[in-house]
C-alpha cells in the first residue's frame, strides 16, 4: 500500500468523479483506475462504485474514508515534524539513459555533494520506458531521458529541457571517416567501418533505424547506452551515432581518444535531453536542489512542460 493510492481515493471523493480526479492529478484515467483497483484487491473492498456514467466513491469506501484521511493527515504531520532532516538526509535515485551522463551529470553531482554531504545519490542506467515507470511508481526521484523533437511527453511527469543538440558520428581521430567534413548514411553502411548501435529501446536506436531507412550494415555491434558506445569507439571497434552534447566535453573527447563529424543527412534532427520527475506528491528539498543544479549546469532556462 502506498500513500499515493490513498491520496487518489481522497481526490475521487473530493471531486466526485474518477475523470476529474485524473485531470487534477495529471494522470490518465486508466492509470488512476488501475492504481485504485490494486488498492481494492489489497484491501478486499470495492472502494469505487463503477457505472457507465463514471466512477464515484462506494458505500464501503465512504465508511473507510475517515481512516484514509487519518492516514494521509498522519503522513503530512510526520513530514512536517521531520522537516529538513527528512528532506535532506535521504537517498536520491536518478535514472539515466546514459546520454550526456559524463559531461552533465558528474559536475552536477559533484556540486550537490558539497552542499548535501549526507545525501546519497544512486545513479541507475535504464531505458526510457523503465525510467518513466520507476518515476511514476516512486522508485526513481529524477530521470534523465532523451526525446526527438516532436515526440510526446508523458503528461504525468514534469519535464524540464536541459540540452538541445544534433546527431553526430562519434569516431576515432584516426578513422578514415575523420578525414571527411561530414559522414553520410552510405558511409555508415560501409563494411570497412563497423557501426556501433544502441540496443532496441534506446532513442538513438530508433534514430539510426530511421536514418538508414531500415537497412543494416553487414556487421555491427549493439550496446547499452552512450557511455559504453564511446568506450568501444575509443578502442577502435567502430563508429557510433550520438547527440553532439554526449560527445563534446566528454573526457574521451577532451583527451583526443574520440572526436565527431556532422551527419550529411539526418543531422538536422533535434535531440533533447530532459530531466523529469513525478508531478504528484511532495518533492523533497534535496531532490529539488539536485534538479536545479542540472538546470544550471546545462545552462538552460527552466523550460518546464505545463
Amino acid at each position: 500500500m502506498r500513500i499515493e493510492q490513498l491520496e487518489y481515493i481522497a481526490a475521487v471523493t473530493r471531486l466526485g468523479s474518477l475523470r476529474r480526479a485524473a485531470e487534477e492529478l495529471h494522470l490518465s484515467q486508466p492509470a488512476l483506475s488501475e492504481t485504485v483497483r490494486n488498492l481494492e484487491r489489497e484491501l478486499g473492498v470495492d472502494l469505487l462504485e463503477r457505472k457507465r456514467s463514471g466512477a464515484t466513491i462506494s458505500a464501503e469506501g465512504r465508511e473507510l474514508l475517515p481512516h484514509i484521511v487519518s492516514v494521509i493527515e498522519a503522513v503530512d504531520r510526520l513530514r512536517g515534524a521531520a522537516g529538513d532532516q527528512h528532506r535532506v538526509s535521504r537517498m536520491i535515485r536518478l535514472g539515466t539513459a546514459n546520454t550526456a551522463t559524463v559531461p552533465l551529470l558528474i559536475p552536477a553531482v559533484r556540486e550537490f555533494r558539497a552542499t548535501h554531504p549526507v545525501t546519497q545519490v544512486e545513479v541507475v542506467g535504464a531505458q526510457q520506458s523503465e525510467i518513466h515507470r520507476a518515476l511514476l511508481e516512486g522508485s526513481f526521484d529524477l530521470g534523465l531521458v532523451n526525446y526527438l523533437r516532436g515526440d510526446d511527453v508523458p503528461p504525468s511527469l514534469e519535464t524540464t529541457e536541459l540540452l538541445r543538440g544534433r546527431p553526430v558520428v562519434c569516431l576515432r581521430p584516426d578513422s578514415p571517416l575523420a578525414a571527411r567534413p561530414t559522414v553520410s548514411a552510405a558511409d555508415l553502411l560501409d563494411e570497412r567501418e563497423p557501426l556501433i548501435v544502441m540496443r532496441s529501446g534506446y532513442l538513438m536506436h530508433r534514430f539510426i533505424h530511421r536514418l538508414l531507412a531500415g537497412r543494416a550494415p553487414s556487421f555491427s555491434y549493439a550496446t547499452d547506452g552512450a557511455e559504453m558506445g564511446k568506450l568501444m569507439v575509443a578502442e577502435g571497434l567502430g563508429v557510433t551515432v550520438l547527440p553532439d552534447f554526449s560527445v563534446i566535453g566528454d573526457p574521451l573527447e577532451r583527451g583526443g581518444a574520440i572526436t565527431y563529424r556532422p551527419l550529411a543527412d539526418g543531422g538536422a534532427t533535434e535531440v533533447l535531453l530532459v530531466i523529469q520527475r513525478r508531478r504528484s506528491g511532495s518533492v523533497p528539498r534535496a531532490v529539488r536542489d539536485l534538479h536545479e543544479l542540472f538546470v544550471r549546469h546545462a545552462g538552460a532556462p527552466a523550460a518546464t512542460t505545463p
